[in-house]
């Protein structure tokens, strides 16, 4: 691990963390567009999508977000729920669980082990919680770039989905309940 991932402080996040949620969103999705990735999230900016602000909104005030910092400053935020979007066609776990909704990281600090850092915290907040399963789902495309990342932080793929025409994927990581 590198000194980045010793200095990232993880604490809970709130609405006042709206604001940086929706700039990191708008950065990565610059940042794929500039890598010629416009299926994942589109090219509009997360911010002008419709319904993306009301969303961010709902992230941090109806399920659990949690907010990386480097030096006091947002770099990056994970939002944990008790189950996948209503939205998308994934069939419940059929047992408790922790469900990652959101992961983002400022792109300025790419490669700086954030991303890693908040899932390693879901999983010790899915272990506290007493729930053994934590899962997410991520955009199967692209090569597979981004179900790697979650494969490397600990996740095995379990089912694949099409949103549409949106190829995703779930994988889900056992963590186990603390013993207490």
């Amino acid at each position: 691990m590198n000194d980045t991932a010793h200095a990232i402080r993880i604490r809970p996040g709130g609405p006042a963390d709206a604001p940086a949620l929706l700039d990191m969103l708008d950065g990565a999705v610059a940042w794929m567009n500039a890598r010629g990735n416009t299926e994942q999230w589109g090219t509009a900016p997360y911010s002008q999508r419709a319904g993306g602000p009301e969303r961010v909104e709902r992230y941090t005030t109806e399920n659990t977000p949690y907010v990386a910092e480097l030096d006091g400053a947002p770099v990056g935020a994970l939002v944990l729920d008790h189950g996948p979007s209503p939205q998308l066609p994934i069939a419940p776990a059929g047992e408790p669980e922790r469900y990652v909704r959101l992961l983002v990281s400022d792109r300025r600090h790419a490669g700086r082990g954030i991303g890693a850092a908040l899932l390693a915290h879901a999983a010790e907040e899915t272990r506290r919680a007493g729930v053994a399963l934590l899962r997410v789902d991520c955009w199967a495309g692209g090569g597979g770039e981004l179900v790697a990342f979650y494969e490397r932080n600990g996740f095995a793929p379990t089912e694949g989905f099409l949103s549409g025409d949106w190829p995703g994927q779930v994988l889900a990581r056992r963590v186990g309940p603390t013993l207490g």
